[in-house]
C-alpha cells in the first residue's frame, strides 16, 4: 500500500511577512563603484557582438553553441572567476544546423523567397525543381483527394498567418500608466483553463496535421513549405521536427511569399519552385551543457551560501539570437565582470549560469536545479544554502522593475532597493508571476527565482525567434543600465544578513509499506 507523506519545506522564512521582514538598506558606496564601472567602462556590447556577429546562431546541440561554451568559459577565466566549467546536465539528443539555404519561385516568374529550413529537418540532397501543390485539407476525408497526386511535388497546407499592414510602431516602452497598472494583483473572472471543447479542437487539429504529414511521406513529397507569423520581411521560426527522425525537407518562409503562392494556386496558376538546402545533424555528443562560474564569498559564515544569476545562451537560428538571448547572457556576464573588477566584497558566493535547452523546454535550468538542489524529490543541503536567482530573458529593453512571483515577503526588500534606480525609470515592483523562462526552474522547487520587467521594444513584434533577431536590434544604453541594476540586486542579496525569504513549498514523498 502507498502512503503519501506531505511535509512543508522552506519554513525558515515563512514566519516573515512582507511587513515584518527588515529590508537591507542600499550600500551606496558599492552602488557608486558599480555605476562607475558599468556605465563608464562597459563591455556589454562587446560581449554581445562576440555572441552574435562572431559566433552566430546557437541552437542547442549545434556547433555554434559549442563555440559559445568555449568563448564564454574562457572569458570568465580571463576575468578571474573561479569554478568555471562547462557542465553536462543530461542527454538532449542530436544537434542540428543549416549549411545552405536557397529557395525561389521559377514559374509563373522568378522570385527569390525569404525562408530557412525548419529546425531538425533534412536538406534536399542537392537542388530540386518541382511543382507546388496547395493541399487544402480541412478534415481527414479530404486526404483521399490527394492520394496518388503528390509524388515529387512541393506541398503547402492552409495557414491563418497574414502579413497585414500595421499602423502602430514595432517598438515601444512601457508608459507610467502601464507600469502603475502592473503593481496590482491580477484577479480575473475569466476561466482561462482549457475547456473540453478547446482540448478536443486542439487534438483534432494535431491529428489532422499528423495524418497529412504521413500522407506526404507515403506519397514521396519532395518538400513542405510552411509559414508562421511575421511580415515586412520578417518571419518567425518554430520548434520544427526534433521528435521526427523521418521528417521531410521543410522550409519556413515569410507570410507574404507563402500567401502569394497560395493565391496563385487557388487561381489555378501553375507554380514551380527550385530549392537547394543542406542541413547537418550533430550526433557525436548528445548531452546538453550549461556554463558556470563563481565569485567566491568573503564572509567566513556565509561564503557557503549562494546567490545565482543567469540567462539562456542558446538561441534560434534564422538570425543570430541577439535579443533572445545574447542580450541576457551579455548582461549577466557583464554583471559578473562589474562585481569582479569593482572589487566589492561579497559575503555570499555569487554564481552565474548560462543555460542551454531553454528554447526546447528549460532543459538546462530544470536539470541543473534537480541535480544541484534536490535528491530523490526532496530538498538537499544545497537547497538550504541557496538565497535567490535572478534571470534576464525579455529582450533588449531596459529593466523597469521586477516580478515577485507571488512572494509577498520580498516586496519591501525590492521596494527599498529599487529606490536607487527611480531616476533610471526602474521602480515597479509587482506581485504578479511571469513565465516562459529559466527562473521558473528555481521557483518550481521552492527557491526564490525572479525575472525583471523590461520594456518590450520590438521583441514581440520583430525579433523574438525571427530572422531579424540580430545585433542591430540591441539597445546599448538599455543593456548598460540593466547590468548596473542587476549587479546592484545581486550585490545586495549577497550581503544581506539573512537569505532571501521564500514562499512556503509543499513537497510530497511516497513511502511504500506492505
Amino acid at each position: 500500500m502507498k502512503k503519501i507523506t506531505v511535509f512543508f519545506a522552506c519554513l525558515l522564512f515563512t514566519s516573515a511577512t512582507a511587513f515584518a521582514f527588515q529590508a537591507t538598506p542600499i550600500d551606496y558606496d558599492a552602488l557608486y563603484k558599480i555605476k562607475d564601472e558599468g556605465l563608464n567602462n562597459s563591455q556589454v556590447m562587446d560581449i554581445a557582438w562576440n555572441l552574435t556577429d562572431r559566433i552566430g546562431p546557437r541552437l542547442t546541440g549545434s556547433e555554434g553553441l559549442k563555440r559559445a561554451y568555449d568563448w564564454t568559459s574562457a572569458e570568465m577565466k580571463e576575468w578571474g572567476l573561479t569554478n568555471v566549467k562547462v557542465e553536462a546536465w543530461g542527454e538532449f539528443g542530436p544537434g542540428w544546423g543549416v549549411k545552405k539555404s536557397y529557395l525561389a519561385m521559377t514559374a509563373p516568374y522568378y522570385q527569390a523567397m525569404i525562408g530557412i529550413p525548419k529546425a531538425w529537418t533534412p536538406g534536399t540532397n542537392g537542388e530540386i525543381e518541382a511543382e507546388v501543390i496547395y493541399v487544402n485539407i480541412q478534415n481527414e476525408s479530404d486526404l483521399a483527394k490527394y492520394r496518388g497526386k503528390l509524388a515529387g511535388k512541393v506541398v503547402m497546407l492552409p495557414t491563418t498567418a497574414a502579413a497585414t499592414t500595421t499602423f502602430e510602431p514595432d517598438a515601444r516602452r512601457f508608459t507610467d500608466e502601464q507600469l502603475e497598472g502592473m503593481t496590482s494583483a491580477r484577479v480575473s473572472n475569466v476561466d482561462r483553463s482549457f475547456s473540453a471543447r478547446r482540448v478536443s479542437d486542439f487534438r483534432r487539429r494535431a491529428q489532422l496535421r499528423n495524418a497529412a504529414y504521413q500522407l506526404f511521406k507515403d506519397e514521396g513529397v519532395k518538400m513542405v513549405l510552411a509559414t508562421n507569423r511575421g511580415g515586412q520581411g520578417t518571419f518567425f521560426t518554430s520548434n520544427g521536427a526534433r521528435r521526427d527522425p523521418n521528417a521531410l525537407p521543410e522550409m519556413e518562409i515569410s507570410p507574404e511569399h507563402f500567401n502569394r503562392l497560395v493565391r496563385l494556386a487557388v487561381k489555378g496558376e501553375p507554380i514551380r519552385i527550385e530549392a537547394d538546402t543542406k542541413t547537418e545533424f550533430q550526433r557525436k555528443d548528445l548531452k546538453g551543457y550549461n556554463v558556470l562560474g563563481e565569485i567566491q564569498g568573503t564572509d567566513s559564515k556565509l561564503k557557503d551560501e549562494v546567490v545565482m544569476l543567469g540567462a539562456h545562451l542558446d538561441s534560434w537560428f534564422a538570425g543570430t539570437g541577439a535579443t533572445d538571448n545574447a542580450a541576457g547572457s551579455a548582461v549577466m556576464m557583464e554583471v559578473m565582470r562589474i562585481l569582479k573588477d569593482s572589487k566589492i566584497p561579497l559575503k555570499r558566493t555569487v554564481r552565474i549560469a548560462l543555460w542551454s535547452g531553454e528554447e526546447q523546454g528549460l532543459y538546462g535550468s530544470r536539470n541543473y536545479v534537480q541535480n544541484t538542489f534536490m535528491k530523490n524529490g526532496q530538498p538537499n543541503g544545497e537547497h538550504e544554502k541557496f538565497s535567490a536567482y535572478y534571470n534576464m530573458d525579455n529582450g533588449t529593453g531596459a529593466v523597469r522593475g521586477i516580478y515577485l512571483q507571488s512572494n509577498e515577503a520580498v516586496r519591501p526588500i525590492f521596494q527599498e532597493w529599487f529606490k536607487a534606480f527611480d531616476d533610471m525609470g526602474a521602480s515597479t515592483v509587482t506581485i504578479r508571476n511571469t513565465g516562459g523562462t529559466d527562473h521558473q526552474a528555481f521557483d518550481g522547487i521552492g527557491l526564490p527565482g525572479f525575472q525583471f520587467i523590461q520594456d518590450p521594444i520590438d521583441y514581440g513584434t520583430r525579433t523574438h525567434h525571427s530572422n531579424m533577431d540580430v545585433f542591430e536590434r540591441l539597445q546599448a544604453a538599455d543593456l548598460r543600465k540593466n547590468a548596473v541594476i542587476i549587479a546592484t540586486m545581486v550585490m545586495q542579496t549577497a550581503n544581506m544578513d539573512q537569505k532571501m525569504p521564500r514562499k512556503p513549498k509543499v513537497f510530497e514523498s511516497l513511502n511504500r509499506s506492505r
